[in-house]
This record gives C-alpha cells, sequence and structure tokens, in this order.
C-alpha cells in the first residue's frame, strides 16, 4: 500500500521585510556625476578669469537692461505675428483649394530652408534690390513711393525676416495639432446644432491645444535665442548691447556670461509658463 505524499504548503514572503536591491552600478555612476559637477564648481569659483566681480557690475547696467528689453519685445512682436500667419498658412494648407495648398506648401518649404541670419541680411539689404518701395495698380501707374532705406531700418529688418521664418514653422505645429483631432469630433459638434466656426472654436481647437502647445513653447525660446542674430545688424538687443561694452572695455568673457546668465533667467520662465499651460489644455488626460 502506498503512501500520498504529503503536500508542501507554499512558502509566504512578507513585503514588508523586503530590502530595495543593490545597484553597484548606479552608485559609481552617481559618484562620478558627483566628483565632475565638484570640479566644474571648483572651476567656476577657482579661475579668476571669469573675473565674477565684473559680472556682477555689469549684470544690472542700464545698457545691458535697454538691450534685453529690446530681445523680449522682439520675441513678442516676431511670436505674435509669425502665430498669426502661421494659422493662416495652416488654414491653407487644409483647404481644398489646390493652388492655395500649394503656394502655402512652397513658402513653408522656402522660409523652412533658409537660415534666419541669411534671411536677416538679405531683408537689410532690400534697397540694393530696390531702391524704392512702391504702391500702386500691379503692372500700371505708381501712386507713392517711399525709399527703401527709410523703411527698412534694423528693427523693421529683424521683424521682418524673423516674422517670415517663423511663420513657416508655426505653419506645420498648427497643421500637426488639427490633424491630430479625430474628425469624428467634427462631425459629432455639426450634429449638434454647431457650426463649422463654432466647432472649431469649441471642439477641435481645445483639443488641438494638447499638441500646439509644447513645440510652440520650445518656438518660443528658439525665437527668444534666435534673436541674438540681429546683432549683425546693427540692432542693439542684449548680446549687442553687451559686444558695444566689451569692445570698449575687453572684458569680454564677463560680458558674455552676463548675457548667458540673463537667457537663462529669461527661458527659465519661459519654460515653467509653457509647462502650466501643458497642464491646463492638458486637463482630463493622463
Amino acid at each position: 500500500m502506498s503512501v500520498a505524499p504529503q503536500a508542501v504548503a507554499p512558502r509566504t514572503v512578507d513585503v514588508a521585510a523586503a530590502r530595495p536591491r543593490v545597484r553597484p552600478l548606479r552608485w559609481v555612476a552617481g559618484a562620478v556625476l558627483l566628483v565632475l559637477v565638484a570640479q566644474f564648481a571648483w572651476f567656476l569659483v577657482t579661475n579668476e578669469r571669469f573675473e565674477w566681480p565684473v559680472v556682477g557690475t555689469y549684470l544690472l547696467d542700464p545698457n545691458i537692461l535697454r538691450g534685453l528689453g529690446m530681445t523680449l519685445l522682439l520675441t513678442v512682436i516676431v511670436m505674435l505675428l509669425g502665430s498669426v500667419f502661421g494659422v493662416l498658412l495652416a488654414a491653407g494648407r487644409l483647404s481644398g483649394f489646390r493652388p492655395v495648398v500649394w503656394a502655402c506648401a512652397v513658402y513653408v518649404t522656402v522660409f523652412r530652408s533658409i537660415p534666419p541670419l541669411v534671411q536677416l541680411i538679405f531683408w537689410f539689404n532690400l534697397g540694393y534690390l530696390l531702391p524704392r518701395i512702391p504702391l500702386g495698380v500691379p503692372f500700371g501707374p505708381t501712386f507713392v513711393s517711399w525709399p527703401t532705406n527709410s523703411v527698412i531700418s534694423s528693427l523693421t529688418a529683424a521683424i521682418i525676416g524673423l516674422t517670415l521664418h517663423e511663420a513657416a514653422y508655426m505653419a506645420e505645429i498648427v497643421r500637426a495639432g488639427v490633424l491630430s483631432v479625430d474628425g469624428g469630433q467634427r462631425d459629432a459638434a455639426r450634429a449638434m446644432g454647431f457650426t463649422a466656426a463654432q466647432s472649431f472654436v469649441k471642439v477641435v481647437l481645445p483639443q488641438a491645444m494638447r499638441v500646439i502647445i509644447p513645440p510652440t513653447g520650445g518656438q518660443f525660446i528658439s525665437v527668444l535665442k534666435g534673436t541674438s542674430l540681429v546683432s549683425v545688424i546693427a540692432l542693439s538687443d542684449l548680446l549687442y548691447s553687451a559686444q558695444v561694452i566689451y569692445n570698449r572695455t575687453y572684458e569680454i568673457v564677463p560680458l558674455l556670461i552676463v548675457v548667458c546668465a540673463w537667457y537663462l533667467a529669461v527661458v527659465t520662465a519661459l519654460s515653467l509658463g509653457q509647462r502650466r499651460l501643458e497642464q491646463h489644455f492638458g486637463k482630463g488626460q493622463r
């Protein structure tokens, strides 16, 4: 007569007594990173060529602050105009009228391909190609004209060049955001009695903003940093103001540190604002 084997009770594991797994590579990587950060901090503190007292002197210099104001003003103007123009271009690319679709596509391709620095120099020297800006009937008489060099100043050339460049990128961002919304949302809105404009504003756009906001915030920061290019056309932005000072005092590194500090401060503030907008339009999403 055989005896049945006795069942062995499964061993219970107490999760409360579990210990975290030891990961030695993480400790090594953390130690190496800590050493590198300490080395960099020591380099910043002990290297007298940074001239930190000079940095503190010029950080709130009136000329630097005026240049910072011009940078912020130019950024806001370019971003507003570029966004409006970009929305129109996106609407044109999404329309069913082929000539408009092709024209908008050609514009986006051309102005995304040409570097903004080249565009700035080109618009600043527009007077070479067009000595006077005419206003009249196409291929007909001219009613009034203005000297190009008196109309296209450094500020005007900067606004035109950066806006045309930014509009091409914003057009693709807005178009991608609108296309990310399912077409059934529009159909449902129309079935509820909304007009096409109401469907876009109340249904499509709020959902598209979740896709539009992150790259738009990145573009805003990119435009802010891109305004440093206007120094080549003698527009008194933040970088140009610092260049004027260090061309006189030869304190190049401290003035560049001042510029970097202000850019870092403004970009950090913009990044925090972008995060708040993403949280606002991302309600209801994981």
